[in-house]
């Protein structure tokens, strides 16, 4: 029985769409698990480049049957955007579930998030605005609405009553807006519902009997380890666990399932958002790093806001894969280095009290942090056509090497370019 986890290492844009890709080809099942559609993963193919928010990254495989589990934030008019811009390029419509126990990002969710980071202004986290959290809060406070709900209109009705009434005393006296009446929230439930009809499903007992039958199945995060709320750079964070460890509860899988965790690392940094990011470059290095960064540069998925740049950062990456339980680790865009004669690498931090620690401390002491760099010999070349691991430089072996070491996890595989044919699987020695 293979369920492999496909996790990110860092602060999200790690490349995850791209080796999710690659391996769905292997795969009978690709299962979204948490979040949302505030983070995107980039895939280029046949058909295109295609941004993805809230379709599995198995849906460009006709073989492959996408599951949308209960532990997702469901946005559906993002779900059907997507779908027809599939239809629009060519894409043979792709074989989809939605779990009916995955709960809605309404209207409200988004317009709260909205209002919320408007209001906080400077103190803001860096939202996508997409509702997530919002969503998270209604869910976890027991308000939320479930995909199963939508086909109930009574109790449809009873659930938006219970949710609007806090919402719009905080409409009226805290954003001095207008109220919200339930009939609105109603009339677009029902198009939603006609919307997702044909795709609802006990995605759990699918999953459980595939699992049964050994079947391979491929379970994709989103963001990464650092954006978890409980390990990460709270309060800086997103609103689902992105771990592994929540991969199964998410799906609707066994806790002890997972027979592999791929964590996904960058061989620089880079993130989206608000919150410490030791590595940080500025200026004009941090602008070529971006501008060379990726297919076309470093730009987020969802938000088009240009990624904060850093070199690679050993403390963190160390740390997020050992949240993650990593049994490897692919290691992604190592020919975006190949301009530098020398690279940087942050093997350690100075915390505020002059301490030299290696360990990812809490959130309070990243805020002070710096980093201690040591360089690398750069390979000063384009490495992006090689298929194979003993053909590159020596210099970004070593390179891959080193990263390896400071980590503590084995570096699988290498890729060398955004498509899926620039990928390097390095065998074990």
């Amino acid at each position: 029985m293979t369920v492999i986890a496909i996790v990110g290492a860092n602060w999200g844009d790690e490349g995850k769409g791209k080796m999710t890709d690659v391996l769905a080809a292997q795969s009978s099942y690709v299962v979204r698990f948490q979040g949302g559609s505030n983070a995107g993963h980039t895939i280029i193919n046949q058909y295109g480049k295609f941004s993805l928010h809230m379709l599995p990254s198995g849906v460009f495989y006709p073989s492959v049957t996408n599951i949308i589990g209960p532990g997702t934030a469901l946005d559906t008019e993002v779900l059907v955007k997507e779908l027809q811009a599939l239809a629009d390029r060519g894409v043979p419509k792709p074989k989809l579930y939605v779990s009916e126990r995955a709960q809605i990002v309404l209207s409200i969710h988004r317009l709260f998030d909205e209002l919320e980071e408007e209001r906080l202004g400077s103190q803001g986290f860096g939202s996508t605005k997409r509702g997530i959290a919002p969503f998270y809060s209604d869910k976890y406070a027991k308000l939320g609405i479930q995909v199963a709900d939508l086909f109930d209109p009574a109790r449809l009705e009873k659930r938006l009553e219970q949710l609007l009434a806090s919402k719009n005393v905080l409409l009226k006296y805290l954003y001095k807006k207008a109220p919200i009446q339930v009939s609105e929230l109603m009339a677009q439930l029902q198009k939603e519902a006609a919307q997702l009809a044909p795709y609802v499903a006990n995605t759990t007992e699918i999953l459980q009997e595939a699992y049964a039958k050994g079947e391979t199945i491929l379970l994709e995060g989103q963001l990464g380890a650092l954006r978890d709320p409980d390990h990460g750079i709270y309060p800086y964070s997103t609103s689902s666990s992105t771990l592994a460890g929540y991969a199964p509860v998410g799906a609707g899988l066994p806790a002890a399932a997972i027979t592999n965790v791929i964590a996904v690392t960058k061989a620089y940094s880079s993130c989206v958002g608000a919150g410490p990011f030791v590595s940080e470059l500025e200026g004009p290095v941090a602008d070529e790093l971006r501008t060379r960064g990726g297919d076309a540069g470093e730009f987020g998925a969802t938000t088009g806001r240009p990624r904060r740049m850093g070199w690679f950062d050993a403390v963190a990456t160390r740390y997020g894969c050992l949240m993650q339980g990593a049994t490897e680790v692919v290691l992604t865009n190592l020919d975006v280095l190949g301009y530098l004669n020398e690279i940087p690498v942050c093997v350690a931090y100075e915390l505020e009290n002059g301490e030299i620690t290696d360990k990812f401390p809490a959130t309070n002491k990243l805020n002070t942090a710096k980093p201690i760099i040591t360089y690398l010999s750069g390979w000063n070349c384009d490495i992006s056509h090689i298929t194979n691991f003993d053909d590159l430089p020596e210099q970004a072996k070593s390179y891959v090497d080193f990263i390896e070491t400071s980590i503590g996890i084995r570096i699988s595989t290498v890729s060398v370019g955004p498509r899926r044919d620039q990928v390097i699987h390095r065998t074990l020695k």
